[in-house]
């Protein structure tokens, strides 16, 4: 292994970072080249500070609920801009963090806009300089940015992407979101618990259609009765501005709203990177990729959102950690093949494998077993009791295929399924493991008991 390798990595998210502390420890010299914040959309702009709204809405619906736990609270005011405050506080101490490891893993990092002047040249443009840097190897973790749907009049009126609607100086009385997807729900999520009338716009006949229908009907439902309005399986014709607030076409049906939140996904950002200088390959916008993280350029990698794979960080991470690898020498194949999926609602939403519908499409014969959290003791304790846990097994091999959480803390509790997965565990295999009692974790053996007929703390 060279350990005299220099390694420039583009990007400086959950992908880019990781990529180059691991290209560190391994005895790269390294570069990061950010033009913005290091920790990229996730943590300046996405998954950490969302968490941190959610987690304050979390606290007030706790204190509203305190009487059913004999504590009776009296929530006078709430200081949105607090609120906001917190929420740079704990995005500011992370930032900080994750510049700290740069440096003390003798990172240099570089704030400019990398761009390709030929297959091996990076230029770099800063507010002062512009370098022209060759390293041995590059590794693009370029990211993504807000997809924007062509609806007309979208140009012409004030509209907010998740960024902006993470700055909103106060709460809107009114929220229409366009796309129920994970974004969208975890912002109706907080938005509605702040007091704002939240409309979700939905195109699919139910939401979050990359995951378990069964649970994802389930968990609208719960939003529903907390006072978040649906509309599935409809197609946002126009919008207009009317005085002070948004009218969103529906065909015949309009709605009203103060603020408009479009949350139809996000894209691969490749913009500017001087790609048409190069032999590197993109399909539909994303950046064509091999088994080992290599673009058809053998000096250049690949990696996270840019890719167009799975649009999650910590796909990304574990990314960035393979293609430094395989730059310093490695050469293995990247396995990414079981990833969890995370909802951040109340009660919280994670899946990893295949989801019934995905099974039933490809012919592949399973059982599901099914356990409710009302059954659970420790959820009736701190009273989260909706929701349940499924899990699918092949009915061949007895192999753990797919499980999926609707409860509190199910974004927590879904690395053990990942696990069981990873290692290919049977039916047995979690029959046999014992469960720390009373922990809402025990749902998940509980539901293997039920695929098995010998559930214990349910009917059969």
């Amino acid at each position: 292994m060279t350990l005299e390798k220099e390694i420039v990595v583009v990007g400086g998210g959950p992908g880019g970072y990781v990529a180059a502390i691991r290209a560190a420890q391994l005895g790269a010299k390294v570069t990061l080249v950010e033009k913005e914040k290091i920790g990229g959309t996730c943590l300046n702009v996405g998954c950490i500070p969302t968490k941190s709204l959610l987690h304050s809405a979390d606290i007030l619906a706790q204190a509203k609920d305190g009487k059913k736990f004999g504590i009776e609270l009296s929530v006078e005011t709430v200081d949105w801009l607090a609120v906001l405050k917190r929420k740079e506080q704990v995005v500011k101490q992370l930032v900080k963090g994750v510049e700290g490891l740069m440096k003390y893993n003798h990172i240099e990092v570089i704030k400019g806009a990398a761009s390709f002047l030929d297959d091996e040249t990076l230029m770099v443009t800063t507010k002062s300089d512009c370098l022209r840097l060759k390293p041995d190897k590059i590794i693009l973790a370029t990211g993504s940015k807000p997809t924007i749907p062509p609806i007309k009049g979208l140009e012409q009126v004030s509209w907010l992407d998740s960024s902006a609607a993470l700055c909103l100086e106060e709460v809107p009385n009114e929220l229409i979101i366009i796309g129920g997807g994970v974004i969208g729900l975890e912002f109706a999520s907080i938005f509605q618990r702040f007091g704002s009338q939240v409309t979700i716009i939905e195109e699919q006949m139910e939401i979050l259609p990359a995951m378990d229908q069964e649970l994802a009907a389930l968990l609208r439902k719960k939003m529903m009765k907390e006072g978040v309005r649906f509309l599935l399986g409809k197609r946002v014709d126009a919008v207009i501005q009317k005085n002070h607030k948004l009218a969103v076409s529906l065909g015949e049906e309009k709605i009203i709203g103060e603020k408009l939140l479009v949350a139809v996904g996000r894209r691969s950002f490749t913009e500017g990177l001087g790609l048409e200088n190069t032999k590197i390959q993109t399909t539909h916008g994303n950046i064509t990729i091999d088994s080992t993280l290599k673009t058809n350029q053998s000096n250049v990698y690949a990696i996270g959102d840019c890719v167009g794979e799975v649009l999650l960080a910590h796909y990304a991470s574990a990314q960035g950690e393979a293609a430094a690898e395989n730059a310093i020498g490695v050469s293995k194949d990247f396995d990414g093949s079981i990833v969890p999926g995370c909802v951040y609602s109340n009660p919280e939403f994670a899946g990893v494998g295949l989801t019934e519908e995905e099974a039933k499409e490809n012919g592949i014969p399973f059982i599901a077993g099914k356990f409710p959290l009302k059954a659970s003791g420790k959820a009736l304790v701190t009273g989260q009791t909706y929701g349940f846990a499924k899990v699918l097994i092949r009915s061949d091999t007895k192999e753990l295929m797919g499980v999926h959480l609707l409860c509190d803390r199910a974004t927590d509790m879904i690395a053990e399924a990942v696990v069981l997965l990873q290692q290919k565990a049977t039916m047995e295999d979690v029959i046999e493991t014992i469960h720390p009692h009373p922990t809402v974790s025990e749902i998940i053996r509980e539901a293997v008991l039920s695929a098995n007929k010998r559930a214990i703390h349910i009917p059969n």
